[in-house]
């Protein structure tokens, strides 16, 4: 039992361990892979290292405002080696206004994407939860861009490096003109990204997790299997539908999705 004990209290040190360095990442810098550290599909221990981080960053007064589903695509899926996506935690300060600014100094190593957001009206902690049921239960739709950005050095990650870093999220900005579902096809939709006004990257719902409500309805089960599940007024990013784009200071970033309209932002320091 001693011995048990004693390996129990080994990981959670290390695990606290990994916690910290990932969040003074901002402050001292990107940090190693965690391949020492961590098994590279090791799910578990990756999700209870992000647990940690919420915790902690809950106990500073952060605020949760929703979650984001990653690794949507399959390519990317079989690139890290694994067969799901993956989710992490949105706070209220990670949210940029439309039309605003982000400071590169607030980033290390950021990318774009563009995604279709979901605000619940209802609260779904069904394991079973299918894309119906996420219909049912979504207030509005609006267009969003993810801010990614990695604490790993040089985006050389695995699942459990990007779970640790709580899916390797960063900001967010959505939409000002929300969307009823009725009548809107996420499948088909295109989405556009681009960089200065020139067009970087295009993609169709259908390629994040076969569209964006079977990723929303595959967060729910997720949720729901951990005893928790999306609340009532919960923001979801769904995940890209479009290959993401690295950010240079000075861009002007503008996402459009079919039915669903534009959102933008500015990555600048000295904006106005």
């Amino acid at each position: 039992m001693d011995g048990l004990l004693d390996r129990e209290k080994i990981v959670t040190l290390k695990f606290d361990s990994i916690a910290g360095k990932l969040r003074g990442a901002y402050r001292d810098g990107v940090i190693a892979p965690l391949v020492d550290a961590l098994d590279a599909v090791d799910a578990a221990g990756a999700y209870a290292i992000q647990n940690i981080n919420t915790q902690y960053w809950l106990e500073q007064g952060r605020r949760i405002v929703g979650r984001k589903v990653g690794l949507t695509a399959k390519v990317v899926q079989e690139q890290l080696g694994v067969d799901q996506p993956d989710y992490g935690i949105l706070f209220a300060d990670m949210e940029v206004p439309d039309g605003g600014n982000l400071r590169p100094s607030l980033t290390l190593q950021s990318k774009a994407e563009v995604e279709v957001a979901l605000v619940m009206e209802r609260d779904i902690d069904d394991p079973h939860a299918a894309a119906k049921d996420v219909a049912c239960a979504v207030a509005y739709a609006v267009p969003a861009i993810e801010i990614v950005d990695s604490r790993i050095a040089d985006w050389k990650i695995r699942f459990a490096d990007t779970v640790a870093d709580n899916g390797s999220s960063a900001f967010f900005v959505l939409g000002r003109e929300p969307r009823s579902l009725s009548g809107l096809d996420l499948w088909s939709c295109g989405g556009v990204l681009e960089f200065n006004g020139a067009i970087r990257s295009t993609g169709v719902g259908v390629a994040c997790l076969g569209g964006p409500l079977h990723s929303a309805a595959w967060l729910a089960r997720t949720l729901a299997t951990l005893g928790d599940g999306l609340k009532a007024g919960d923001v979801v990013l769904t995940g890209a539908i479009a290959p993401m784009v690295t950010l240079t200071p000075g861009d002007v970033v503008r996402g459009t999705i079919g039915g669903l309209g534009s959102v933008g932002f500015t990555f600048r320091e000295d904006y106005p």
